[in-house]
């Protein structure tokens, strides 16, 4: 017991050690190499993606409707809910013939998603007091914006594994043409 001494009581001995810091340990110089068109990109990885990517995910936002990863353009309003697409039967006037029983879905499902991200074509319109009272009563936060803004912040959620659901309003509003195919 080197580290003790004898006292009254039994204590450790503290030796002072100073260290002596030099900037040149921790110095390094930055390794510079030229990049040729192949070689950018590669070695960069999400360190926070999972390993398996959100099952929808918007590349794109065109004239021609919303784009997705797989390559898949959704020409009229749509819903992102749990991994999957809806098409989305609403009133072609925002907001004008808009009921609760257009959000309905929300109500169905569970679990439900946290937050619900409206996008309202291009460019943002609040959406009335009571569509954003009836997400309330459902437990579901209501974030609206512009679809293009929608879109991104939708993958970003969904690709850090949030329970997020969209709504989506195309840029500019298509016709969504409804058939019937009876059954055979």
């Amino acid at each position: 017991m080197n580290c003790l001494r004898r006292t009254n009581i039994l204590a450790p001995v503290h030796k002072r050690t100073f260290c002596h810091q030099s900037s040149r340990l921790f110095h390094s110089s930055p390794r510079w190499r030229s990049l040729s068109d192949h070689d950018r990109g590669r070695g960069l990885t999400n360190i926070l993606a999972d390993d398996n990517p959100p099952a929808v995910q918007v590349k794109r936002i065109t004239n021609q409707g919303i784009q997705l990863v797989d390559g898949l353009i959704l020409p009229s309003a749509c819903i992102f809910l749990e991994g999957q697409v809806f098409l989305w039967d609403v009133p072609q006037t925002l907001w004008e013939g808009w009921g609760k029983e257009h959000l309905e879905i929300f109500d169905l499902v569970s679990p439900r998603p946290e937050i619900l991200l409206f996008g309202t074509g291009a460019r943002l319109v609040q959406p009335p007091p009571f569509l954003q009272t009836y997400m309330s009563r459902l437990g579901i936060q209501v974030d609206t914006m512009d679809t293009k803004n929608a879109c991104s912040t939708y993958n970003v959620l969904a690709e850090e594994g949030r329970r997020v659901a969209a709504a989506l309003l195309p840029p500019s509003p298509h016709l969504w043409l409804k058939t019937f195919v009876p059954s055979k």
